[in-house]
């Protein structure tokens, strides 16, 4: 039986653990965490082992322009992206480890030759302290980004702003705010500067219309009961469907993708469209990125392990559970956002299915949430934002802490961009190199038959060879997500 709340604890204890480096700045910069949890039920018992072998946290994108043809980049920092490719090395070293003849407590031979699957009892967990997934705010009536964040909104909540019929007229009406987003050039000494969200301060004197009309006198942000919580002797009221009790919604600064339908932009529960793919916003710049909540719904049908590791696995890894953190939450959005819009795929090939994971919620709050910051702040700190760096940490031997910024590694200078000490463990580049060491790690006698091609060279040559993995994808995509943007190749063809 999984405890949200010792999953919860057990993420943020692993956070606590770590170096200061990366961590937002008390009181004034907040962030997102996400883990990926391994879990193992022993035979003939109820009771589970928990051990969190991936743990990420961050809240930004690059933008398109940024992105790099050489794969040295990291694009996504989103907390639940950077827990998912911090897996990927983990999964790897465990690889390595049964490929080479090493026990691996994870890993077991399959039928097939070369292939492996999941020892006996173990899965896989995702923690994420927010519904996936929240940004850094744009506006004042945009505060998250993705299907699973667009939550019905019940009377004792408060919306950022008040209900805007447009984009544009948000900063025609916001009570004397002027919100603007700035964009911070690395510096002129070498240093890349982290982005910051630019506010101006209200005037001297002048009261905030938005805080007295969003705020309780306690500032904490309430959390309504999901479906699952309804007990037999509540009221009839209470079992009014999100859909009969909603007057707004929480709002997305994720844009939907081009071609499809946009938000109506309507007062209240109007202003958005549901269902729809989104990307995340940017700095100024669009970004390819898409909602945390598109990725989820993707991985809950193709696996999180990715098209590389599809090689050596006879079937898909996925979320058994989802456990939330506090925050606002809706069991019928998560529900929606993560599983319907996948749940008539069929046709899938061998190994790959759709996976409808338990979703829980914790009641217990990330120490940087943006809630538990703006109640830390204290005069004098300046404003509030978004922490600009991301932070990874896995279970592995070598290096396993990575923190970002700017989707390089935290700190480097322009003089050695473009240079291996500037790349992230975690970008496409790194994960590949570490994907060919396994392969060369591997008898050639127990390659899996998709490996056996001699004119595999590239990232994009070794990701199309994963065929049965792409067979599924193009089955997702016909089906669910038609709309879903095709990747660049130019940008794959690194080696």
């Amino acid at each position: 039986m999984i405890n949200a709340d010792e999953v919860a604890e057990l993420c943020y204890e692993r956070f606590r653990q770590l170096p200061r480096r990366g961590k937002p700045e008390p009181g004034r910069e907040w962030s997102l965490l996400a883990a990926v949890l391994r879990i193992t039920r022993r035979p003939n018992s109820d009771s589970v082992e928990m051990e969190v072998v991936s743990l990420g946290t961050g809240t930004k994108c690059i933008g398109k322009a940024a992105m790099s043809a050489a794969g040295d980049v990291l694009n996504d920092s989103h907390a639940e992206v950077i827990a998912r490719r911090g897996c990927i090395r983990y999964l790897t070293q465990e690889l390595h480890r049964a490929v080479s003849s090493r026990y691996s407590s994870l890993f077991r031979p399959a039928d097939r030759r070369g292939k492996w699957r999941l020892q006996p009892g173990v899965s896989f967990l995702l923690f994420t302290s927010h519904t996936p997934c929240e940004s850094s705010m744009l506006l004042l009536c945009l505060t998250s980004c993705g299907d699973a964040s667009i939550i019905p909104m019940r009377d004792s909540q408060s919306q950022p702003c008040p209900p805007v019929t447009s984009v544009s007229s948000c900063g025609e009406t916001d009570g004397g705010r002027n919100l603007k987003r700035k964009v911070e050039e690395p510096g002129e000494g070498g240093n890349l500067k982290l982005p910051r969200l630019a506010e101006e301060e209200t005037k001297e004197g002048e009261t905030d219309p938005f805080e007295s009309r969003t705020k309780s006198p306690d500032r904490v942000v309430s959390v309504p009961a999901s479906a699952s919580e309804l007990k037999p002797g509540d009221s009839v009221d209470s079992r009014q469907s999100d859909a009969e009790l909603v007057g707004d919604v929480h709002r997305t600064g994720a844009k939907c993708v081009p071609g499809g339908p946009a938000d109506p932009l309507l007062p209240g529960e109007g202003y958005h469209s549901t269902g729809v793919l989104r990307v995340k916003p940017g700095r100024g710049e669009p970004t390819l990125s898409l909602s945390c909540s598109d990725k989820l719904a993707r991985w809950g049908v193709l696996g999180f392990q990715g098209a590389l590791l599809s090689h050596y696995l006879e079937e898909a890894l996925y979320f058994d559970t989802v456990v939330v953190g506090k925050c606002p939450y809706s069991q019928e959005v998560m529900h929606r956002a993560l599983v319907m819009r996948c749940s008539r795929v069929s046709e899938l090939p061998a190994g790959f299915s759709v996976c409808s994971p338990l979703l829980l919620q914790s009641s217990l709050e990330f120490q940087f949430s943006q809630n538990q910051t703006e109640l830390q702040h204290q005069g004098g700190q300046g404003r509030i934002s978004p922490c600009g760096a991301a932070i990874s940490w896995c279970n592995v031997a070598d290096q396993p802490l990575d923190v970002t910024a700017n989707g390089y590694k935290h700190g480097v200078t322009k003089k050695v961009l473009g240079t291996p000490k500037a790349r992230s463990l975690l970008c496409k580049l790194e994960l590949f190199h570490s994907f060919l060491s396994l392969v060369a790690a591997t008898d050639p006698s127990a390659l899996p038959d998709s490996l056996r091609s001699g004119e595999l060279h590239t990232y994009w040559d070794h990701k199309q060879a994963s065929q049965s993995y792409q067979r599924a994808w193009q089955q997702l995509r016909l089906q669910a997500f038609p709309l879903w943007p095709c990747s660049d190749r130019n940008l794959l063809l690194f080696r």
